[in-house]
């Protein structure tokens, strides 16, 4: 077990040394989809992180608690408690029932997951409408306390009664004030306050609603994670994971709900990724029109390369998306399952050098870029037996969620004399000589695969 894994705190706004609560163990939380749609790429990110920080603990021979919630209920369109439920928003746009389209959603982030080889059997995926009885109980522990108030549409936390909840997003009241919406709720304490349970009205008959001590209704969104995490990781564990987009309001009121009604510190280390980035903007639901993974798939995509991709940026930093650079990506990471499927063995050892190189990286706030430029290095590293590069490979892949194993041999991804036809066209297209580079192009496609030239050199794909 290493006690050299180092991760940025959001909390801090540094890069700390990990120290469990217990030792040799490690509890995370990560916020889930609202299955109210697919997920989009930038969504899928999260996830990805996620998966790939639960590797690393893994690999460190922690054994690890991994949470992640599936917001089925109490998401509104809007963060700041106005606007329709966004499951209800998904029943009508599909014509289902409610529970029909959570069902429907989960099964397709479920399907994404395995795509992008998150295996679902390492997680805990606790459903918000599975776990009411203990947000109502988390609610009537903030009332005891004297947390909250009732307005006519809902129970509201008071945070003018917690005096450190501006810190966690250094958060400027006056100024939220100063720049508060016509439309604010008037009824509302303070412009801060949110809700924790909203009242359902006969006359707005919803399909997901609850009986409670305080009328008919359903919870608010950030209640949720507060109540299921500590049902399923503690009232105080380690790791809490989400977007960035997540700090300023939905962190910053479970920190709040959390440790007024226990008393107790809720987080550690709070770790958050940045926004995925098309040539619109953050990727986002809310415009009607994103890619997703199935979108990616239709295209020829291995879902993997795009994990691939994922993982070649730092996840605290700003990316572009782009089909260009998914096709550098796809190119890369077919180079890859291509070593490795000519030179599968069980012979070999893992080199001890290259892999204490490669988690050092990793250990340093999940550096993934770094982890695989030492892949690439140990490839062309010309001291190293082929047997060893393998089994060092196999080892790297595993961490990074590669799936480079599951390439056998007899049944690689692009056999030897087609490779060859692809290096000599590379040499043909190099040259200019595009009457042969077509021609070697139909040759591959008799051998039963396409290509796509991109900038970043030929993509291969099977018919």
């Amino acid at each position: 077990m290493s006690s050299d894994i180092r991760i940025y705190n959001t909390q801090s706004k540094n890069i700390e040394d990990f120290e469990p609560i217990t030792q040799g163990e490690v509890k995370i939380y990560s916020c889930g989809p609202t299955v109210y749609h697919f997920q989009h790429l930038g969504n899928m990110r999260a996830a990805v992180f996620a998966d790939t920080l639960r590797r690393m603990f893994v690999s460190s021979h922690y054994n690890v608690t991994h949470v992640i919630n599936i917001t089925d209920v109490g998401h509104l369109t809007d963060d700041g408690d106005d606007g329709e439920d966004k499951m209800e928003k998904g029943a009508r746009r599909e014509g289902k029932s409610v529970w029909d389209i959570a069902k429907m959603y989960t099964d397709a982030y479920f399907h994404d997951l395995e795509l992008l080889n998150i295996p679902i059997k390492d997680f805990i995926f606790p459903r918000a409408t599975d776990h009411i009885p203990e947000q109502i109980a988390l609610i009537r522990e903030l009332e005891n306390k004297g947390y909250t108030y009732k307005i006519p549409d809902g129970i509201y936390f008071d945070t003018s009664k917690d005096k450190e909840y501006a810190d966690f997003a250094k958060l400027d009241i006056e100024g939220l004030k100063s720049g508060a919406r016509v439309e604010e709720n008037k009824e509302k304490r303070n412009i801060t306050d949110f809700a924790l349970w909203k009242f359902s009205y006969p006359k707005d008959k919803r399909q997901m609603e609850w009986e409670s001590p305080w009328g008919r209704g359903f919870p608010g969104w950030h209640i949720e994670c507060s109540a299921m995490s500590m049902r399923y990781l503690g009232n105080h564990f380690d790791i809490h994971t989400g977007g960035i987009e997540h700090i300023p309001v939905h962190h910053t009121n479970e920190i709040a709900q959390s440790e007024s009604a226990t008393g107790e510190k809720y987080v550690n280390y709070w770790m958050h990724n940045n926004h995925l980035h098309d040539t619109t903007g953050k990727m986002a639901k809310s415009s009607g029109e994103f890619l997703t993974l199935s979108t990616l798939v239709e295209k020829g995509y291995d879902p993997l390369a795009y994990r691939y991709f994922l993982l070649t940026a730092h996840y605290r930093k700003e990316l572009n998306f782009s089909f260009e650079a998914l096709d550098a990506a796809s190119v890369a990471y077919n180079k890859l399952k291509n070593w490795c499927g000519e030179h599968i063995t069980e012979n070999g050892n893992v080199n001890v050098l290259y892999k204490q190189k490669f988690l050092e990286s990793l250990y340093d706030d999940l550096g993934t870029p770094s982890s695989i430029a030492t892949l690439w290095e140990l490839i062309k590293d010309e001291s190293i037996s082929n047997e060893d590069k393998y089994q060092t490979l196999m080892n790297m892949s595993a961490i990074l969620g590669l799936s480079l194993h599951t390439i056998e041999k007899g049944n690689m991804e692009i056999p030897h004399d087609v490779q060859v036809l692809l290096d000599t066209r590379e040499v043909a297209r190099a040259e200019k000589n595009f009457e042969e580079s077509d021609r070697l192009r139909n040759e591959i496609e008799k051998q039963g695969f396409v290509i796509k030239d991109t900038e970043n050199g030929q993509m291969i794909s099977k018919i």
